[in-house]
């Protein structure tokens, strides 16, 4: 019986279905390496075959095109025109082969596939494509040669990610420069990535590398999905982005999207030879119905190589350390998940799960940790699948991660519909602590879709429109204040409840003001929200830096002990009268007051027996809190007979209204 079964006895009555998945995934892997006389890496090297590429006797360009009848490589060398010279030769597969000696092309040339098909023709971007521009003038997109003389040489070789915990800094490079316009990798690579550093986050997530057309897009209408966006700069600037990143002890993992595709003929893969299934779909499954993108056939084993591959190429050409796979959710269903309410089991083993997908995915990452043992991936997956984040071997999918995408639904919908006083401290506890107990995930509060125009996020929910007048620290209001405390709460709770790891939107961690918008028609293509204000932060005069700096305590809190993400959640007191929270991770205690109004004196509770102090305070004036504590006193359990023979006293603490103080128990000692 595999693992995933026997860790989880619901699952017995599915037991078939979930075997028979297993084995046609082991059947497929087998198929695919050649009854494994091959490794998937092996096969997964579809980059260094396809597209073009520099041989020691020139160049070659091969392209997948079955259904075109001639193809021409046009660009600036041949000033556009289609010659014989250029042209492309069928061989076995529908692929297609050009053979050209060295100085045929160079450096910085831009290029393009003309595709003739029958009843059409049109110019094509290669599927293959690494680097790929767009003309100011014109506004078209076209491939340009990134081959320069010397290649960048990486310093950093033999660096290892440290997961203990996963503490990821979301980031979008456009978006991380404070000025209106678009921020680029080297801006990142000066200026943010000593802020991480700093902050004491050990992993970036990479929004939006791979290339795509519309930049309000957030980069998940991807258009060309083996080329680094060049909106942002060049390959190599982004190589040495994440060199140097790897040389400040930072891992840098990839937001990859092979969910789905965008539709654009001209700059993407939608008709590249004319037909309408190469990649896709070519049925009514072809168009995503909700992102108006189109849906990858994962079931043809080209459209299998074209994804592994890509895996695999940003791994061993940019030294990424891992992905985020964005959109699994619609992978796994062919409703997308659209509609459908995961309540039961039964939803997971009806049928209507895309069985080519969740093959894809288990090899994508059997494939990873091949090429990289130590690579980290993530899920964002919200229906709950089992198994997402167990390993192949034992029934699972593979990924390392799954996102705890239930919490930022809570918190909103906390916010939102819930008095304050009628926050439920045991709710909060069961959202922070409920996942599959032999699964990681990632916990968040907010991450870029909370943030994004049309939504609000977390401190503008809590603040509202006293953020446009009160965040200065000499115009008083109680409504930030009691949002600066709640923001501060709501990040603790769910931080150190993790059993992963732990991720935030670059900005929200201090409160960034008011929503992301792209440029677009609608706010007459201002970059105004589509940037992050640092200086807010950096400001000591505003209140923005009290936010930021509780999260830098609170990051290295987490750290200050290896592996603490594995530590046991032992729940010490709930009472939802109060609005009072207590749990320990090994010799940490954490107590929360989410009354609004009410604090208590000498509130008990019982803990190891031993001393405790005072180590972390979301109502310390330096965090913008009131420092209603001495937080220099050291507090003693007190014997109780009833509880000798569990070594248990009681702690009798001050918890002024919505505080949350974190204790360290130093000795055994007790009164």
């Amino acid at each position: 019986m595999l693992k995933l079964i026997k860790n989880d006895p619901w699952l017995e009555p599915y037991q078939q279905i979930i075997e028979e998945r297993h084995g046609k995934i082991q059947l497929k892997e087998k198929e695919i390496t050649k009854n494994n006389t091959i490794s998937l890496s092996d096969f997964a090297n579809g980059y260094i075959y396809f597209g073009l590429n520099k041989t020691l006797n020139g160049w070659v360009i091969r392209e997948w095109a079955p259904n075109a009848t001639e193809i021409f490589l046009i660009g600036s060398f041949n000033d556009w025109k289609q010659e014989n010279k250029y042209k492309l030769n069928p061989i076995d597969g529908g692929v297609w082969e050009l053979h050209l000696n060295s100085d045929d092309i160079h450096h910085l040339d831009y290029y393009k596939l003309y595709i003739k098909w029958d009843g059409g023709s049109g110019d094509r971007i290669p599927a293959w494509c690494r680097y790929v521009v767009q003309d100011e003038q014109t506004h078209l997109f076209s491939g340009q040669v990134w081959e320069p003389e010397n290649k960048y040489e990486y310093k950093n070789k033999h660096f290892t990610p440290s997961t203990s915990p996963l503490l990821i800094y979301e980031s979008h490079i456009g978006m991380g420069t404070e000025k209106e316009d678009v921020g680029t990798y080297n801006e990142f690579r000066e200026n943010i990535l000593p802020r991480v550093k700093e902050k004491g986050y050990n992993t970036i997530q990479l929004m939006a590398i791979q290339e795509h057309p519309y930049y309000g897009s957030f980069g998940y209408h991807v258009s060309s999905f083996f080329a680094s966006s060049s909106r942002f700069g060049t390959p190599d600037e982004l190589r040495q982005l994440i060199d140097e990143a790897h040389g400040m002890g930072i891992a840098i993992i990839m937001d990859i999207v092979h969910s789905h595709a965008v539709k654009n003929e001209a700059e993407g893969l939608g008709r590249l030879d004319g037909s309408y299934d190469l990649y896709f779909h070519g049925d009514d499954r072809r168009v995503h119905p909700a992102w108006d993108s189109l849906c990858f056939n994962y079931g043809k084993d080209e459209v299998m190589h074209f994804l592994l591959s890509n895996c695999k190429y940003w791994l061993e050409e940019f030294k990424f350390d891992g992905y985020r796979f964005d959109g699994v959710t619609s992978m796994l269903y062919y409703s997308h998940g659209l509609e459908e309410s995961f309540v039961g089991y039964e939803n997971y083993y009806n049928g209507k799960q895309d069985f080519d997908a969740i093959c894809y995915l288990t090899l994508a990452n059997k494939l990873i940790h091949e090429v990289n043992p130590n690579a980290i991936t993530v899920a964002e997956e919200v229906s709950g699948m089992p198994g997402l984040a167990l390993s192949p071997e034992k029934g699972g999918y593979g990924f390392d991660y799954r996102m705890a995408m239930n919490i930022p639904d809570f918190w909103i919908k906390t916010i939102k519909e819930l008095k304050h006083e009628d926050w439920d401290p045991s709710a909060i506890f069961w959202e922070v602590t409920n996942r599959r107990a032999e699964e990681k995930t990632v916990s968040y509060v907010e991450s870029h879709d909370q943030a994004l125009v049309g939504d609000k996020t977390v401190i503008f929910r809590l603040i509202d429109k006293e953020m446009y007048w009160h965040m200065s620290k000499f115009t008083p209001s109680m409504v930030v204040d009691r949002g600066i405390a709640l923001h501060k709460m709501i990040r603790l709770v769910t931080a150190t409840t993790i059993n992963g790891g732990y991720l935030t939107f670059m900005g929200n961690e201090f409160g960034h003001p008011e929503w992301v918008d792209f440029p677009r028609e609608g706010n007459d293509w201002s970059y105004k929200y589509a940037r992050r204000q640092w200086s807010l932060n950096e400001d000591t005069t505003l209140k923005y830096h009290y936010m930021g700096d509780f999260d830098k305590e609170m990051i290295s809190l987490v750290k200050s002990k290896d592996n603490f993400q594995e530590l046991p959640i032992i729940k010490i007191w709930e009472k939802k009268e109060d609005n009072i929270l207590a749990y320990m991770r090994g010799d940490f205690l954490f107590i929360y007051n989410f009354n609004p109004t009410q604090s208590f004196t000498d509130y008990g509770m019982l803990v190891p027996e031993g001393e405790y102090k005072v180590i972390l305070n979301t109502d310390e004036k330096r965090f913008g809190g009131f420092g209603l504590t001495n937080d220099e006193i050291h507090h003693f359990s007190h014997f109780d007979e009833l509880y000798k023979k569990h070594n248990k006293g009681w702690l009798k603490v001050y918890i002024p209204a919505h505080t949350a103080v974190v204790l360290k128990k130093v000795s055994k000692q007790l009164i």
